[in-house]
């Protein structure tokens, strides 16, 4: 009876294995080097441009799908692209200070992703995640995210657009939200993000 138990026991097991196989996993650790983050901030007579580095990050696949991730930028790093010498570097300054994203005491910010949904194509994806700004977190929807999985990684097929509210981070400086009378001096609130990424 003993032995009969037994052999039942390894049937549903194998059976259960058989239904169920284990899932392939793969994380690629993002290549900071060749993933880019571009901004774009308008303001009434005009805007500025720039970039600001990837510094690490994972993407995760499973069953040959992308299911999670994880990046860190570098708020140290913002650069702006549209001006020279000394008018970029002020700009860089005030961007970096207290009236901004204050990066002494917020050097990073993150982005968790919480949830992948695939749109029905090869590669392609909307996603939803965690953005921490300055301590603050937001939940952030991506409607599309196209992806190309080949020998030597993965990388985006499309730039990825984001337009974010800067002042759902307290960035509020010259925001006609916040603050009357501004007039040209005013400062738009949303920001657009251009985000390239690759990975190994």
């Amino acid at each position: 009876m003993k032995k009969l138990s037994f052999v039942l026991a390894l049937v549903a097991f194998a059976a259960f294995s058989f239904t169920n196989p284990v899932a392939e996993v793969k994380t690629y650790s993002v290549d900071a080097s060749n993933s880019t983050v571009k901004w774009v901030a308008k303001k009434v007579t005009g805007q500025h441009d720039g970039i600001v580095t990837m510094k690490e990050g994972s993407l995760e696949y499973t069953d040959g799908m992308l299911s999670g991730g994880s990046f860190v930028v570098d708020m140290t790093s913002i650069t702006v692209k549209d001006l020279k010498g000394n008018m970029a570097g002020k700009l860089e300054g005030h961007l970096k200070s207290a009236d901004f994203f204050n990066i002494e005491e917020y050097p990073t910010a993150t982005f968790n992703i919480t949830k992948v949904v695939p749109r029905g194509v090869k590669g392609e994806y909307k996603v939803e995640g965690d953005l921490t700004v300055k301590g603050i977190t937001e939940t952030i929807k991506v409607p599309v995210i196209k992806m190309n999985e080949g020998e030597d990684g993965i990388s985006t097929s499309e730039s990825i657009t984001l337009v974010l509210d800067r002042t759902d981070f307290d960035v509020r400086y010259g925001s006609g939200t916040f603050f009357g009378n501004l007039g040209d001096k005013t400062i738009f609130d949303d920001f657009e993000l251009t985000i390239d990424v690759s990975a190994k």
